[in-house]
Order: structure tokens, then sequence, then C-alpha cells
């Protein structure tokens, strides 16, 4: 691998960035706050006992309100027997600038009724909680070997409330870049606006051979 300062297009670079958008989903995700990365603006790397360290300034944006957020991060994807998945530290200038609260509420209390069944697309909010949700995959997932994009939401599927948390079953499409394979995956996910989202039962399924890679978040 590269190390020093990196060009901010290579895939080093972006690889790295990218764990960092899906670290900041898994830790500030909601249906109204989803981020992607935008640009990267300086990367370098240095290759230690502990695995391979990545120092990223890096500027990503919310998908929903389009706003704009500039971050300094770090990413360890650990080496030798520790394997696992990268270790991530970031800090960033306005985390979660537009403050969503009350429509985060209004939504909660709309569906906290044990209501459940089929999700329709145009309830948005709980589309854009499965990109999200994605984010805990994919930054699972991530090694120096990969780089993965989010899809699409093939299905979402409300369950019954529990312990004051909305449940979700969601099929998802994920685009592995480096093999450009559609990777289908099943997984549960969990939120309210106090608790944050949550992803569990995450689960593989056999490879979709007839998808085409859509266009990509």
């Amino acid at each position: 691998m590269l190390t020093g300062e990196l060009n901010p297009g290579h895939y080093q670079a972006q690889r790295a960035a990218k764990v960092v958008q899906h670290y900041l989903n898994t830790r500030y995700g909601s249906p109204y706050w989803w981020v992607i990365l935008s640009k990267v603006h300086n990367a370098s790397a240095e290759v230690g006992d502990s695995g391979s360290k990545y120092t990223l300034e890096i500027s990503l944006k919310d998908c929903i309100s389009d706003a704009k957020d500039r971050c300094t991060a770090t990413v360890l994807f650990p080496g030798g027997d520790a394997g696992g998945p990268p270790q991530v530290t970031a800090s960033c200038e306005g985390n979660r600038t537009t403050n969503t609260t009350a429509e985060e509420e209004a939504l909660f209390n709309q569906y906290n009724t044990n209501s459940y069944g089929h999700i329709d697309p145009g309830m948005k909010p709980f589309w854009h909680l499965g990109g999200v949700a994605s984010s805990f995959i994919m930054l699972k997932e991530s090694s120096e070997n990969t780089l993965y994009n989010f899809a699409q939401v093939v299905n979402v599927t409300q369950l019954e409330t529990e312990n004051n948390q909305l449940r979700f079953n969601y099929d998802v499409l994920l685009h592995e870049m480096v093999s450009q394979e559609i990777i289908v995956w099943k997984l549960l996910a969990t939120w309210s606006p106090g608790e944050g989202v949550r992803a569990s039962q995450m689960e593989q399924l056999p490879k979709c051979h007839h998808c085409e890679p859509p266009p990509s978040l």
C-alpha cells in the first residue's frame, strides 16, 4: 500500500473516507439525518504494528437537508491476527447541525402504536432509515480490500414495537466496488429518538446474479 500523503481521489483515500461515513451514520443517523461522502480534502497513510492508519480531512453531505459538514478523522484497519472492523475516531465542525428533534418525535409518536406491516416507498423517512442501518453492515464488513456503497432499499416491513423501539425488517442491496458485486442483506433495525438507530440480525443472502449496479450513495 502507498504511505505518506495520498491523492485524495485515490482508492485508498476514498475507501477510508467511506468508512468514516458509515461510522458517523451508526453514531448519529436517523430517519432525518443520513450522510454521504462529499469530498476528500486531504489524506495520509502509515503502517505500524497495529495495522494501517489513515488520517483524513473530508466533507460529508446530509442526503436529506443537503447541509455539508467538514470533519477530521482517523481510520485504523487492524493488522496481523487482530482483524475485526476498522477503528474510527472523528470530529466534525457541526455534528448534526440540522435540528430534527421535532420531526423525529412526531414520526415516532405517529408509528409507535403497535401498527405493523409493509411500509410504502412514499414514506421516505423509513427508507432513509434503511440507508442509515446499512452503514452498520458496511462498517462491520469494511477492510483494506473492500469499498462499499449503499445501493438501495428493496423492501421494508414494520414489526411490532418492543421496549419503546420501532422495529423494521429491511432487505437492502449493497454495491461492493472492488468486486463489482451487488450483495443482498437482510437486517433488523430499531429506532427511537432517544436511543437512535441500531441494527441486529444482519444476514447476507445469496448473491444477486441478475442485479446490475445502480447509482450508489
